[in-house]
């Protein structure tokens, strides 16, 4: 499998935008391609109708394609259990020359890093070693460290003890020293273990390979202590316990030490940012649920690959994604104008004169040798009777009709029964506002100069768009003034009547209205043919527009 692809519509996605990308990329996946459909924006009723009529999920969402974390070539390492002990993270780092690792709990889940300077800085500090107790040291990891073997007490008498002593003079000089609950390390003297366990040292730490005889090993059960025999000298043995000590202990992250991580999904802009305010030579990456995925340096941010997209139904760069500079676009799949979209090398790119993106979608699977299964045939049937409004827009052609028609076929439904089913559900004003009801279907032009907007409202039963009209205009006027519009162009056609009325605001909106030859008071008028945004009303404004400036 190759690395993912990210197949979308444009933002303020319709249902063609939508059901393309959902049938493209389950082409892709047919052909061998880790493809996944998104959207830009939220989904329509009409589409939501559709993709729950036909049980197909909602694609994610995608906010934009700006390269992250989870893009690049990341190190992959080992965590560390907080509880292990410094000799085996020191052992990991010559090993693997890595200088550091992340911490983790029980749960698997950062919190804290220990690194080469961790471990020499707390090393070189004598003072600080000397209580194993501050630490929490397990008793596996003095065993583990200086290779012991328990041979008097038991394992559950050592209760994480106080400082480490040696008893190198006489017995009778102990009592300046030695404490209760120390870790006394000692020879094969009885005397000095018998005084050493007398004074209460919890744990005696036998060297040379010394067993303690039966009266220490009774002594040490009435004490409850613990009696270990290592094959090491003192010197040595005390040199190495101070290395049992657990990473928990040492790494950044304890006592409300900052760690300076980050999130699989962070944007490398950000990433670049906060490493300029540090000089680590790795950071952490987590996951949503704080478990460590890898470890990230300065030169990971060098080899970043960007994301590889595919764009549908649109080819303009204010309509597609956020960040689609950063992006590799792949191929471009559309059924509008050329818009003013670039690529950095050559691309697949298909504009074809047709009423829906799903009609040449669906010729792909007939192209590549590929049958839609009956969901995908449903959706893309149900997109292009969506963007051809059942075969009455102008955009409309013989091959979206023929295209429809196999599709239904192959999907079981009826077009005539499913399209009344559907645009009833698309068109339902409900509990849905004005601003809305204008923007779920918007679009943004800018001709001869001019920034223009279009939003086309389609109503199955037109009493019900009566109700609100008023309300629609109110708010159509105050966007076309709060966002500087040259003029805002409303259309709401009615798919029974088969008409299409155009309500017109902003400073150019008379200017229009007069060359349409619209009452400038009122604003609006109606057409018995028009059904198309880009293919009736843009060229109709744009015509209105140059006679205008004449």
């Amino acid at each position: 499998m190759e690395d993912v692809i990210y197949i979308f519509g444009h933002k303020k996605p319709d249902t063609d935008s939508i059901c393309a990308a959902i049938a493209y990329a389950d082409l892709k996946r047919k052909l061998g391609y880790n493809a996944v459909a998104c959207r830009l924006g939220e989904i329509n009723e009409e589409t939501r109708f559709i993709l729950d009529y036909f049980d197909v999920p909602v694609p994610k969402y995608l906010n934009n394609v700006k390269t992250q974390v989870s893009d690049l070539e990341i190190d992959l390492v080992d965590n560390l259990s907080y509880d292990i002990s410094i000799k085996i993270a020191w052992s990991k780092m010559q090993e693997t020359r890595i200088k550091s690792y992340p911490v983790v709990d029980e749960n698997e889940k950062l919190i804290g890093i220990v690194s080469l300077s961790n471990i020499t800085g707390k090393y070189m500090d004598a003072h600080d070693f000397n209580s194993l107790a501050a630490c929490n040291t397990k008793i596996d990891n003095i065993l583990e460290t200086i290779g012991g073997v328990i041979v008097g007490g038991k394992r559950e008498y050592y209760n994480a003890p106080g400082k480490i002593v040696i008893a190198a003079n006489s017995p009778d000089g102990y009592g300046d020293y030695i404490e209760s609950g120390d870790i006394v390390i000692t020879g094969n003297r009885v005397d000095s273990q018998k005084e050493a366990l007398r004074l209460g040292a919890n744990t005696l730490i036998l060297t040379c390979g010394s067993m303690p005889c039966e009266e220490i090993q009774r002594i040490a059960e009435e004490k409850k202590a613990v009696v270990i025999k290592t094959l090491y000298d003192t010197f040595t043995t005390a040199r190495l316990i101070n290395q049992s000590i657990p990473v928990g202990s040492i790494m950044t992250g304890d006592k409300g030490d900052a760690i300076v991580k980050f999130h699989i999904d962070d944007y490398v802009d950000d990433v670049r940012e906060r490493m300029l305010k540090h000089r680590h030579s790795s950071y952490p990456v987590v996951d949503s649920e704080g478990h460590v995925v890898g470890l990230i340096s300065r030169y990971h941010l060098i080899s970043q690959k960007k994301k590889r997209v595919i764009l549908l139904d649109h080819n303009e760069k204010s309509q597609t994604v956020n960040g689609i500079e950063e992006a590799e676009i792949l191929e471009i799949i559309d059924h509008h104008k050329l818009g003013d979209l670039t690529t950095a090398r050559p691309i697949l790119f298909m504009n074809e004169p047709v009423g829906s993106t799903s009609t040449i979608i669906a010729n792909l699977f007939v192209k590549n040798g590929k049958r839609p299964s009956s969901k995908i045939a449903g959706i893309l049937c149900a997109a292009i009777v969506s963007d051809t409004l059942k075969f009455q827009s102008s955009t409309s052609t013989v091959r979206d009709y023929q295209t429809a028609q196999k599709l239904a076929s192959i999907a079981g439904i009826d077009i005539d029964e499913f399209a009344t089913e559907m645009f009833k559900a698309g068109t339902a004003v409900g509990v849905k506002t004005p601003e809305e009801i204008f923007n779920q279907d918007f679009k943004r032009y800018t001709l001869h100069g001019y920034e223009i907007g279009v939003g086309q409202v389609t109503v199955y039963e037109h009493e019900k768009i009566l109700k609100i009209k008023s309300d629609l205009i109110d708010y159509m006027n105050k966007k076309a003034e709060n966002d500087d519009y040259a003029l805002l162009v409303m259309m709401i056609t009615d798919l029974n009547n088969k008409t299409t009325e155009l309500q017109l605001s902003g400073r150019i909106a008379e200017s229009v209205a007069e060359e349409l030859g619209i009452d400038t008071d009122a604003k609006n008028v109606i057409y018995s043919s028009i059904m198309s945004r880009k293919k009736d009303v843009i060229p109709l404004i744009a015509s209105a527009i140059e006679k205008m400036e004449l």
